[in-house]
């Protein structure tokens, strides 16, 4: 039996880091982002078909009991099973014909002792009745059924309510809606839902050098990555994303682009220029507008320079512009701004442990986040997962092969095969 110790916080074994100079760590920052990040204003009212993806603001409740009446699970014949007697077999008369859509209970007559009705699933269970055999275990001929085992009292037979009760809670406030979810408001009864309102996202991608894919490229120029990569990313049902923009050139058009972002959005999420180099006038811009900068740097790889402060009444998070770390950085920090401005409560995707397939080098002092890939499982049940020897914050090619992330803790030089690791998959962040 392996023990494996619960994952209580998202830790990353970069508490302890205080010798890396200026940083804190992953744990310390997400708890700024719970404290600062407030849940957005104004509800809707929306349709169960427009509903997925949105996160509930008003508790769903039953408008009825579900099932409304007890039915038959299954095709077959409801019988007084309490009124059987001796070791069988017994032989019953059949003298109804139940579907479901019937009203049974008020158009047949009550059961009899030695009678049955023929009852289909979803019919209503009719009067005098306790119990449906299913067809396959009774042997029919004509109007005459045997059966040859004695059956339990309620064998078969979905109660009025066993599901839901009348006015009982659903689903509470904060759960986003999926498919499931929209299965338990329609057996509720609730065609529509209050919902929160979208979460007002803007996108600035900076970069004298970046131009759009498929362009030429003069001398010293790339394509942009970020732009579509994070447009993509932005793009769920509950998020608006009022705008994408370059980011100006200058620090004076800098300041005045993200002035007038910060009057539109919930979060402004920018790109690149927050390092400490000359040409970086994110930082300087966000401060010389009055903002709030609650920290810049974490101990993490890919991804260090990232920022988190507030513009007026936005969020502000400065991702870095290396595209990988830009993509990760956005996967721990930009996920979770996004559930507390967007009020979500509910369950959400965990990390989980896999088993390092491999033998791993690290450098200690940062948390590193490595794309890893699923392989499968071990002979104990256990995922393994595969890596490359280092990350590379401007490589993408490899993304695409990755399933999630490996968590290697800042204090690690190196790991053997058959280690356990924490692992957050890329479609439960």
């Amino acid at each position: 039996m392996t023990i494996v110790p619960r994952l209580d916080s998202p830790s990353c074994g970069c508490d302890a880091i205080s010798h890396v100079k200026g940083l804190i760590s992953i744990d310390a920052a997400l708890r700024v982002i719970g404290q600062t990040a407030h849940t957005v204003t104004g509800v809707e009212t929306v349709t169960l078909a427009a509903a997925k993806g949105r996160v509930l603001a008003e508790p769903v409740r039953a408008r009825a009991n579900v099932p409304p009446f007890d039915n038959s699970a299954m095709d077959g014949y409801a019988i007084a099973a309490r009124c059987l007697t001796g070791d069988g077999p017994w032989h019953l008369t059949v003298t109804e014909r139940i579907a479901a859509g019937d009203s049974g209970c008020d158009t047949c007559r009550a059961i009899g002792p030695r009678h049955a009705a023929r009852i289909f699933t979803g019919a209503p269970i009719p009067a005098g009745t306790d119990a449906v055999v299913m067809q396959e275990e009774v042997h029919r001929a004509g109007d005459r059924v045997t059966l040859t085992r004695r059956p339990a009292t309620g064998q078969n037979i979905r109660r009025a309510g066993e599901d839901m009760c009348q006015g009982t809670e659903a689903l509470a406030p904060g759960r986003r809606i999926g498919a499931r979810e929209i299965a338990v408001c329609a057996a509720a009864g609730q065609a529509t839902v209050d919902i929160r309102r979208a979460v007002r996202v803007a996108l600035m991608v900076t970069g004298d050098e970046v131009r759009q894919a498929g362009q030429g490229l003069a001398a010293a120029q790339i394509w942009d990555i970020n732009t579509p990569a994070l447009s993509a990313t932005l793009s769920g049902a509950n998020i608006d994303l009022v705008e994408v923009a370059h980011g100006a050139d200058t620090p004076l058009a800098l300041r005045a682009q993200l002035a007038r972002l910060a009057t539109a959005a919930d979060l402004i999420v920018t790109t690149g220029g927050i390092s400490v180099g000359e040409e970086d006038h994110v930082k300087p811009a966000i401060t010389a507008l009055g903002g709030d900068i609650q920290f810049s740097g974490v101990a993490i790889k890919p991804g260090k320079p990232v920022s988190f402060g507030t513009l007026g009444k936005a969020l502000w998070l400065g991702l870095p512009g290396n595209p990988v770390s830009a993509l990760v950085t956005w996967q721990v920090f930009g996920a979770a701004i996004l559930r507390q401005l967007g009020g979500e409560t509910g369950p959400r995707g965990t990390r989980r442990h896999v088993v390092l397939g491999h033998a791993l080098r690290h450098t200690p002092g940062r948390c590193e986040l490595r794309p890893a890939r699923l392989a499968g499982y071990d002979a104990l049940g256990r995922e393994v997962a595969f890596c490359d020897d280092a990350t590379h914050s401007a490589r993408v090619a490899g993304l695409p092969q990755a399933d999630g992330l490996l968590l290697i803790p800042s204090d690690t030089k190196t790991l053997p095969q058959g280690s356990l690791l924490e692992f957050q998959s890329f479609d439960t962040a």
